[in-house]
């Protein structure tokens, strides 16, 4: 009589099947070019030290748009320091809130990876109680055969 058959989660054989998947690069060299400048542009616009440039820049304009009036003023605010400076400002904290969020996930991974590891170790250490007691439950029953470690 078998005490326990442990029946693994399908996740556990797929995950283990499945890498992750790396970046793919783009097909030809002028998708290749434009993939690079795009990242490189986006990595240099989503700083902190382009804010600042952005922000000097809108304000070298910002003397003429009050001299001109209200209305150029507010296009001022609107057209250039808003949509100027506040764009890197925004990209810098994305790119903060997605640095965090890319930890928290491989936090979780590592997390979920040690439990399993542990789970699994919990499993074997129960196979081999199981085998011990069947090895009992075999010779109880059958004094004939020498038990366990006999």
């Amino acid at each position: 009589m078998k005490v326990y058959k442990h029946k693994p989660h399908p996740e556990i054989e797929l995950r283990k099947k499945r890498a992750p998947k790396p970046k793919e690069a783009p097909e030809g060299p002028v998708a290749r070019f434009n993939s690079l400048l795009g990242e490189k542009i986006t990595k240099g616009v989503g700083t902190m030290w382009c804010a600042y440039a952005f922000a000097l820049i809108a304000f070298i304009s910002l003397p003429e748009a009050i001299h001109t009036g209200t209305s150029a003023l507010i296009s001022w605010i609107a057209q250039t320091f808003l949509q100027l400076v506040l764009l890197s400002i925004i990209m810098v904290g994305q790119k903060v809130g997605g640095d965090a969020a890319d930890t928290r996930a491989d936090d979780t991974y590592k997390d979920a990876e040690a439990i399993l590891y542990e789970a699994l170790e919990i499993q074997k250490h129960l196979q081999a109680q199981d085998e011990l007691f069947q090895g009992l439950i075999d010779s109880y029953q059958n004094p004939a055969k020498p038990g366990p470690g006999a």
